[in-house]
């Protein structure tokens, strides 16, 4: 069930979904609907799930959990089933752990890691470049730690010491 940013504790697991692509302003206010139902009927064991979600840049698919209860497994797979279903329909990739998402200028832009290092290379992006670090686990870190310099992330080590 959804319920405001604010009732979401600090400690709150928060899964991040980057899109491999910019999501289309018409696909936008389906995406939300379907989002909020899936949120709205998402039980654990008959347990009412309170969460939030976000979609930041049209890029993220951001979801939060209140830490009051534990996520099984089962349930974890709800969710991941349901991105799943959102990639298919889409014809987009949200799973993929294996990419870069960063700030040029205004706009963010999603590559491989591979792209990335030759990014780095071509000094097309260095220490001071956004990046964003969906590997944060909790809403505070998501708060304070996703969106940071290339320099304050694991990225670093990409750069040449």
């Amino acid at each position: 069930m959804l319920t405001d940013y604010e009732s979401i504790p600090e400690s709150s697991k928060v899964w991040i979904y980057p899109a491999s692509r910019k999501l289309y302003p018409q696909e936008i206010p389906e995406i939300k609907e379907k989002i909020e139902t899936f949120l709205n009927k998402w039980t654990q064991q008959d347990e009412t799930i309170l969460s939030k979600y976000a979609l930041l840049y049209d890029r993220f698919i951001v979801v939060f959990t209140t830490d009051e209860l534990v996520l099984k497994t089962e349930t974890i797979d709800q969710l991941v089933a349901f991105i799943l279903q959102l990639q298919k329909e889409y014809e987009l990739e949200l799973l993929d752990k294996m990419n870069v998402c960063f700030k040029q200028g205004e706009h963010v832009q999603y590559k491989d890691l591979k792209s990335f290092k030759q990014l780095i290379k071509n000094r097309s992006v260095n220490r001071n470049t956004i990046v964003f670090d969906n590997r944060v686990a909790t809403k505070n870190e998501f708060d304070h730690f996703w969106e940071i310099p290339a320099s304050d992330s694991w990225y670093d080590n990409l750069f040449q010491k």
